[in-house]
């Protein structure tokens, strides 16, 4: 289930998006947060399921129809369940009117993404 990223989840936000390759660096991931908290285009979900928060989604909302993936990043131990594949089809669901495209770090990923 995605759940709206809210100040509480920082540090599990933080460390979900520390897996991406351009989030290694402390003071580009804490300038990504803070984006993500200030600029109203960019919105980011972590996914929950059952209690635990195992993966985080980042969108740019960049033109009305377009909402493009910024971030996509999966618990090492939770991986190759469809968990990142199921945060895709849940954005498709919030978006409905959007299209979903990725960027130069995700689209790989997205584009293996059958939803």
């Amino acid at each position: 289930m995605l759940i709206r990223y809210r100040k509480n989840y920082e540090k599990i936000a933080m460390g979900l998006l520390s897996f991406m390759p351009t989030e290694k660096d402390l003071k580009k991931l804490q300038q990504t947060i803070k984006q993500y908290e200030t600029n109203d285009d960019w919105q980011l979900f972590l996914w929950k399921e059952d209690d635990d928060i195992v993966g985080i989604i980042g969108v740019l909302l960049r033109d009305p129809d377009v909402v493009e993936i910024q971030h996509i990043s999966v618990n090492p131990s939770h991986r190759h369940q469809g968990i990142g594949k199921q945060m895709v089809k849940a954005l498709k669901d919030m978006y409905p009117n959007h299209r979903l495209q990725g960027n130069e770090f995700t689209s790989s990923f997205f584009d293996k993404c059958e939803c």
